[in-house]
This record gives structure tokens, C-alpha cells and sequence, in this order.
């Protein structure tokens, strides 16, 4: 299978990387090369990583089974529109395009040409969440906060579809319903685009999620947050550093380890909760701090998109999935829109 990259920016680096990194572990996988507007950029990452530079788009597809696309966002329908017709496989990193309707176009070729689109939605794929899915039950709520310095890289597009959209994602994976009602507000600051915004979206099933996303903090934080029933539970995940943590109330023998909480520890971690001892009824607080494995995210979805290819199965992040964020993370925008309009 030989793979190319198109757009060798920092985040196309990553990719050239470890893609030359799984060729040398894997025979039936090669890194064919890649292609960037800037030709000074294209050859240093060609040199550097040993792999062709491709002076144009069509070169780079007549040589190449798939490719990534880790462009400006802006970018993304015209480059896949044009390998889709190659009949190339595509990782296209998120999101999947900036209009609904680039979306619909994109995953229409996907079926007419039979190949596969994976989305770039890498926090599905964060060891961090991984570790704790399956002990938290189901999510009635959900609070994520998203906050980054301002890079000019992203500026063609607001910090919905930057930032925001990669919460979107997962509260979406995580909550199997649809969505009744969204209410959001942001702000310009620093460029023509949103800065930062805020979303509460509410779903049919009575599960809401609550998402913020700033690009003009000092500090940068990827945090969740899930109140969650079957069984009842709480958990708070930072997405940076990996640290994970689950509090369930649950019979002592559905406990996940031989020794939930107790004694002096237990007293002191429920003080935490207030006065929720009261309320536990027999029950017994289950504490999960999972160990999270050391596993490279973006290398990890790549091997997904490789296999998904090799073995005809679904992608785990699909072409649809990527409309969907896009569809929410566009109703948002246009929330936002209209509250501005009744401050003018």
C-alpha cells in the first residue's frame, strides 16, 4: 500500500514521520512521498525523511494507493475531490471540509470511486479516554473545556471548526442520540474569525454537553468531565497529561478492583463530594486511576486507516462522522451569528 502526505506543515511532518516509521515495521506499507505548495518545505521534509517530493498533485496521486491531507482546512475539498477521482483512499485530517455541502460531495465520491475516507478526529483515539470508556457508564452530561494559544496556522477558520470541533466529536460518539436543541455564543478578538465560543447542546435522549473553546489562553487545556448513570459515576479526564479518574457507586460486588475505597482514604475522598455518604445506601464508591498504556495517538489512527484499507471494513472515524461534526459545529456558528445580530 503506498501512501502519500500532502502538506508537510508541522502536522504533515508528524505524519511523513511516522509513516516512514510503520513502512519499516510493515512491508505492505510504503511511504510513496509527498507534495506541498511550498516547494522549499517539501524538499527539506523530502530530504529529511529520505521519501519522493512530488512537484505536483497529480504526480503524487498517479503514485499512490491513498494519501493524507493534513492542509488548511480550506483547502481539504479541492484536494480530495480531485484524489477521490483518482481512486485513492483518503486520511483527511478534521475536519473532514468547511461546508455541509463540500461534505455531502465528498462522501458521494467515496461511494461512486469504492474507496475509503477516514477524518482526522484523533481525540478518539487519546489513551486517556480509551482507559475509561468502559467504566463510565452513560453519559447524561458531559463538560469539556478546550483552551490553546492563538497560531496564526488556523486563522481561515473559526475556533469551532479549529478547537471545538474535536469535543463536538466526541460528545457526539459518546451520546447515541440526536440533538434537540443547541444555544452557543463567542467572540472576535484577535482575527475575522471566532476566537472563542461556547455551546450547550442539549439531546433527545435528556443527555446534554456543554463545550468551550478559547485560542487566547496562555495556558493550554484539553479537560472532560462525565456525570454518567448504569452506573452512576463521575469522571474527569485531562487529555494532556493522560490523568484519569472514575468515582462509581456500585455494589461491592460489581466493584472493578478487590479494594474499593474504605476506611480513612474513603472518608477523605468522599468529604470531596459533600455529603454524598448519605446518599450511597449500601453502595460502595469504586475509585478507577487507570494506568494509561503509552500509545501514540496519531500513529495509532493511522494504523487504523491502514487496516481499514487493507481489510475493507469501516473506517473508525468515518466520512459521515465528519459531516455530523461539521453539521453541529456549523449550527453553532450560526447561533452565535444570530445572537451577535440582535446586539447590533
Amino acid at each position: 500500500m503506498k501512501i502519500g502526505v500532502i502538506g508537510v506543515g508541522k502536522l504533515g511532518e508528524f505524519h511523513t514521520k511516522l509513516l516512514t516509521e510503520i513502512a519499516q515495521e510493515r512491508p505492505d506499507v510504503h511511504c510513496a512521498g509527498l507534495f506541498d505548495l511550498d516547494s522549499n518545505r517539501a524538499e527539506e521534509m523530502a530530504r529529511k525523511y529520505g521519501v519522493t517530493r512530488f512537484s505536483s498533485l497529480e504526480l503524487l496521486a498517479n503514485a499512490c494507493d491513498a494519501a493524507v491531507i493534513a492542509t488548511t482546512t480550506s483547502s481539504h475539498y479541492e484536494i480530495a475531490r480531485t484524489l477521490l477521482g483518482e481512486r485513492l483512499h483518503l486520511f483527511i485530517e478534521k475536519p473532514i471540509t468547511t461546508t455541509i455541502e463540500e461534505a455531502d460531495e465528498l462522501i458521494r465520491l467515496e461511494a461512486e470511486n469504492g474507496v475509503r475516507i477516514q477524518v482526522g478526529h484523533i481525540e478518539r483515539f487519546n489513551p486517556a479516554l480509551r482507559a475509561v470508556e468502559s467504566s463510565i457508564g452513560r453519559p447524561i452530561y458531559i463538560q469539556a473545556e478546550r483552551l490553546s494559544g492563538f497560531s496564526r496556522r488556523v486563522t481561515d477558520v473559526s475556533v469551532v471548526l479549529d478547537l471545538m470541533i474535536h469535543d463536538i466529536d466526541l460528545v457526539l460518539s459518546l451520546i447515541p442520540s440526536e440533538i434537540k436543541h443547541i444555544a452557543a455564543s463567542g467572540v472576535k478578538v484577535f482575527s475575522n474569525e471566532l476566537d472563542m465560543a461556547t455551546a450547550r447542546i442539549d439531546f433527545v435522549n435528556g443527555a446534554a454537553a456543554n463545550v468551550t473553546a478559547s485560542r487566547l489562553s496562555r495556558n493550554r487545556m484539553r479537560k472532560l468531565r462525565f456525570f454518567c448513570n448504569d452506573p452512576k459515576s463521575y469522571a474527569s479526564l485531562d487529555l494532556t497529561t493522560g490523568k484519569s479518574e472514575v468515582f462509581r457507586l456500585v455494589k461491592q460486588s460489581e466493584a472493578s478492583s478487590k479494594n474499593p475505597l474504605k476506611s480513612f482514604a474513603a472518608r477523605k475522598i468522599l468529604e470531596q463530594f459533600g455529603e454524598i455518604q448519605e446518599t450511597m445506601q449500601g453502595m460502595v464508591l469504586d475509585y478507577i486511576h487507570p494506568e494509561i498504556p503509552k500509545i501514540n495517538a496519531l500513529r495509532d489512527e493511522l494504523e487504523y486507516f491502514i487496516n481499514t484499507v487493507r481489510n475493507n471494513t469501516p473506517a473508525p472515524v468515518s466520512s459521515s462522522d465528519g459531516r455530523r461534526a461539521i453539521m453541529v459545529a456549523g449550527k453553532i456558528a450560526d447561533e452565535i451569528a444570530a445572537n451577535a445580530a440582535l446586539l447590533e
